[in-house]
């Protein structure tokens, strides 16, 4: 029996877009599904896991498919797609193509499948865990009609024909989503859905989370519209001219608030668990063959975000000192690092960091929290290889964002970076350096701007060979002679060890060079022999003291 993998749900969300918040609905609910299947789940914002199945949302709001080489990926569709649907790339599209993916209608798949049996159908129905403790009832809800989601002329054309009858339609002003969208919900008589669209594809998980919190849904329908069976005697369809006479005969009359608690009702027996029991067999199937074939040897980045936090770069290595910025590695490079550097990390596996292998260094508003920058900066340098870069972004002195964040260290300047590229030598730097390719003031929309606009700089410092007179220059200055060993081959070597008796030479053997004889008296000849034999390890017993007094 194979073992069912942990099962990883991971939310692709753009630098600051919020709209990625939308997808937090359906990954609680594939959330609650697997774990009704006694699966561990974990759930995060662009991050992977190296030993769990990733199920990725959003990925058409961008996504390297390199990353599908060491993590095993299926992919949720949950844009409407074909003919009058939403207008994604080709690059999504062919992601699709070649990946293990799963949807929320079948009338997607044609899309981006040649067999629609090849893709896993999933549908997104009741869900328990959003019942309210305490539900206001339905005709004392302050709000009559509320609707949610992105506006277009359609979507307005529809709300205006509502509003034509008198009534008042609730927008939201700004995007909400999760809790604080959810309160709104649940004080409203219901929510009305209109096709954003042509092709009507129905927007099955939004209306599921407003059922789901007790609330009625009004929806528009059109011949296009094909709704999951589940939804068909749960929601009120509104069809064509059928508009104003539902909302001026029978909207909020006490036959309509019958009509939607037994809606209500019904569509709390709605339970997908075997389309999820499902999607779980595939999973485990396709993580095992994918798990047998992924790159055995341990990664290699190219590329480091270094402080990564609230910027976490998918297909980089994110590293960060706290672990509640849940970057890839937690490691500190302001202390000393052996090289090469090996470490398992449970989004990314087994890493090895060696020196010269790094493309790219970023570091957005990181160097301004480093108390001992010089060595992060060594550091930083061993491992960029020779034309590495290191892209850096930090506070201007003389703007508000280099004081107002009490954990900053330093402010940083133009003359901040004279260390690194003109004067190494001062931080033990020999063959390499950094230098200068690009340097901008940015304004605090990070646009570049003149000094005096100045909240933050850009530097690109690139990793070079320092040249000969550079290097001429560092041993002048730096303590350290950086001398070759100069190591003695072996058979260069003489033999000062003192030998036996046998062969050893006295004196007595040189009557001429006895106890009173001045040896600048000797013969060359003599001499010359006992210089030889001295060279040859022979060593003489000299002369008693006091005969050397004479």
């Amino acid at each position: 029996m194979e073992k069912i993998p942990d099962i990883h749900l991971c939310i692709q969300q753009p630098p600051g877009y919020v709209h990625s918040l939308g997808l937090l609905d359906q990954a609680r609910y594939f959330r609650y599904q697997f774990r009704r299947l006694r699966v561990n789940v974990s759930i995060s914002k662009n991050r992977l896991r190296h030993d769990a199945v990733n199920i990725i949302f959003g990925a058409h709001l961008g996504f390297d498919p390199i990353q599908r080489e060491r993590h095993a990926c299926i992919f949720v569709n949950l844009e409407q797609l074909g003919d009058g649907g939403a207008a994604v790339s080709l690059s999504y599209l062919r992601l699709l193509a070649t990946s293990a993916v799963t949807d929320y209608d079948v009338h997607n798949v044609a899309a981006y499948a040649t067999c629609t049996d090849d893709v896993t159908v999933v549908p997104l129905l009741h869900a328990p865990y959003l019942t309210p403790e305490q539900s206001i009832p339905l005709d004392e809800r302050p709000i009559d009609l509320l609707f949610i989601g992105s506006m277009n002329p359609r979507r307005r054309a529809w709300l205006d024909r509502i509003e034509a009858c008198g009534l008042s339609v609730s927008i939201c002003d700004g995007p909400l989503y999760g809790p604080e969208r959810d309160q709104f919900i649940v004080q409203a008589k219901a929510v009305v859905n209109a096709h954003f669209y042509e092709s009507s594809r129905f927007e099955q998980a939004r209306v599921a989370h407003c059922l789901s919190l007790g609330t009625p849904v009004i929806a528009e329908r059109t011949v296009k519209t094909r709704p999951h069976p589940a939804f068909e005697d749960c929601v009120l369809w509104i069809e064509g001219e059928g508009l104003e006479q539902f909302f001026t005969e029978d909207f909020g009359t006490p036959a309509f608030y019958e009509a939607t608690r037994e809606a209500l009702l019904r569509f709390k027996q709605a339970d997908p668990i075997d389309a999820y029991a499902e999607l779980l067999a595939f999973a485990t199937g396709f993580a095992q063959g994918h798990h047998e074939r992924r790159p055995a040897q341990p990664w290699q980045p190219q590329c480091i975000n270094l402080g990564s936090g609230k910027d976490y770069k998918p297909g980089w290595l994110n590293i960060d000192v706290l672990e509640r910025t849940e970057p890839d590695l937690i490691l500190d490079l302001a202390i000393p690092l052996a090289l090469p550097f090996s470490t398992v990390s449970p989004c990314v596996g087994p890493i090895v960091l060696a020196e010269q292998s790094i493309d790219i260094i970023h570091a957005n508003n990181v160097l301004e929290h480093v108390p001992d920058l010089a060595s992060l900066m060594g550091n930083c340098l061993r491992l960029l290889k020779t034309g590495g870069e290191f892209q850096i972004e930090v506070p201007y002195e003389r703007a508000p964002s280099a004081w107002q964040d009490p954990t900053h260290v330093r402010a940083m300047n133009e003359k901040s970076w004279i260390y690194y590229t003109d004067w190494f030598w001062y931080l033990g730097w020999f063959e390499h350096r950094f230098e200068m390719t690009h340097f901008a003031y940015l304004d605090n929309s990070l646009k570049e701007c003149d000094l005096e606009q100045a909240a933050f700089m850009r530097v690109v410092l690139c990793k070079t060979e320092t040249s000969p007179r550079e290097r001429t220059t560092a041993r002048a200055m730096q303590a350290d002679l950086r001398l070759p060993e100069d190591a003695v081959d072996p058979a260069h070597v003489c033999n000062t060890q003192r030998p036996e008796k046998q062969g050893q030479l006295l004196r007595a053997d040189y009557p001429a060079f006895g106890p009173k004889t001045n040896p600048a008296t000797c013969t060359a000849d003599l001499y010359l022999n006992l210089m030889e034999n001295v060279l040859l390890g022979v060593i003489y017993e000299d002369p008693p003291i006091d005969q050397l007094t004479n």
